[in-house]
């Protein structure tokens, strides 16, 4: 039922945003204070820090001892763009996309590598697209998570466990709040600013030994940029899979990092992790059963993402308004909150409908998302008493 007055209770936090997501609970900039500043990222410290954010990565998402790990510069897109840019052309691809980010990588295979033979499957937010219709003959490029849509896969089997291609995928916002099954993926990639609060422009690559045999066999016919290059001489250069860089990492944000890690490892790691982030989801999701005026962008229950919740405005009025002043009335059910200092930043993305989408990760508390959701049904309310009430100004 939607409420006209306004709650009593707002949120301890109000930072609701996809990325940077909310820093864990208790963090204050003293975590800081020991970090490596003023010295190289080769030195023998420099060097023992990174290395320590690959092995505590690997620890607590539980990634298997001979998968590779490296950190990698500009966040989770430039992890995608090396793991595309040095591995594929040997094969056929086919290129999953349901949401922005997909939409990109098929750009990128397409409209930059312009390989000849490629797939795409695509689909409408909220929606996944066939991937019974995938072949694992070809290698396979995809999002775990949805981060713009809110749509998951709901797990791992549609991939073939015998597969002759390779599996790309990029597990951003999924990474630290989903079961990954590592032994289906031979690539995955993520940023530290995606679920464990981290600072940007650094990104995870992640390589099984099957990914590792195709950068040791196969030279692409394209010239490969300095940041790219993951070999040397046609063998791994496993110097970036121990902590030494192609570029120069930010010791403050690497001390940040293990911060985090550390942190998820004390609550229980990443089983409490998921738990916290499917509880989240699950508070949402008993709010929206309730809603006259909100539901879930993501159809498919299975498919809901726990950690990018998105959700679509359903009521008649609003949805009898044109496509302009849908975006303008939830525009301006996202500046309400932000101007209560209520949430922020929960504005759908750009190219998704209009609605809008609250991060649950794990470093946000269910007190939090509990607290929020009654504010979600004033500002909705409040915002179509302006709307309606100005409509009668001008009748008048």
């Amino acid at each position: 039922m939607v409420v006209a007055v306004k709650p009593g209770v707002r949120p301890r936090d109000p930072n609701f945003g996809s990325g940077p997501c909310r820093k864990r609970p208790g963090w204050s900039a003293a975590v800081l204070e020991g970090a490596l500043l003023g010295r190289s990222h080769r030195s023998t410290q420099g060097k023992a820090r990174l290395a320590e954010v690959i092995e505590r990565t690997r620890a607590l998402l539980e990634v298997p001892a001979a998968w590779r790990i490296g950190i990698v510069p500009a966040s989770d897109t430039g992890a995608v763009e090396i793991a595309l840019w040095s591995l594929l052309g040997p094969r056929g691809v086919d290129l999953l996309a349901w949401e922005n980010f997909g939409l990109a990588w098929v750009g990128d295979v397409t409209g930059q590598l312009k390989l000849d033979d490629v797939r795409t499957f695509r689909a409408d937010y909220g929606a996944l697209p066939d991937l019974a219709a995938v072949s694992f003959e070809r290698d396979v490029v995809f999002v775990w998570n949805g981060t713009t849509s809110g749509v998951r896969v709901p797990n791992g089997d549609w991939i073939a466990a015998e597969r002759r291609g390779l599996t790309i995928c990029d597990a951003t916002s999924a990474a630290f709040a989903m079961a990954l099954p590592w032994d289906k993926l031979d690539v995955a990639t993520f940023s530290w600013q995606k679920v464990m609060g981290g600072e940007a422009q650094h990104g995870m690559l992640v390589l099984s030994p099957r990914a590792v045999e195709r950068l040791e066999s196969y030279t692409p016919s394209w010239p490969l940029p300095k940041l790219f290059r993951l070999t040397k001489g046609g063998k791994l250069d496993e110097g970036i899979f121990r902590g030494q860089t192609i570029n120069t990492p930010s010791m403050l944000c690497v001390e940040d990092m293990l911060d985090a890690l550390a942190w998820a490892a004390s609550v229980g790691g990443l089983e409490a992790l998921i738990a916290r982030a499917e509880a989240n989801l699950a508070l949402v999701a008993a709010w929206v059963a309730e809603s006259d005026w909100a539901a879930f962008l993501a159809a498919a229950p299975e498919t809901r993402s726990p950690t990018s919740i998105c959700l679509k405005i359903v009521d008649r009025w609003f949805a009898e308004l044109a496509p302009a002043r849908r975006a303008e009335v939830a525009n301006s059910i996202v500046a309400l909150l932000e101007e209560e200092r209520v949430a922020y930043d929960i504005g759908a993305y750009r190219e998704a409908p209009p609605g809008l989408r609250l991060w649950g990760g794990a470093t946000v508390a269910g007190a939090d998302i509990e607290a929020l959701l009654p504010w979600l049904d004033w500002a909705y309310a409040a915002v179509k008493q302006r709307a309606l009430a100005g409509k009668e100004r001008l009748a008048r």
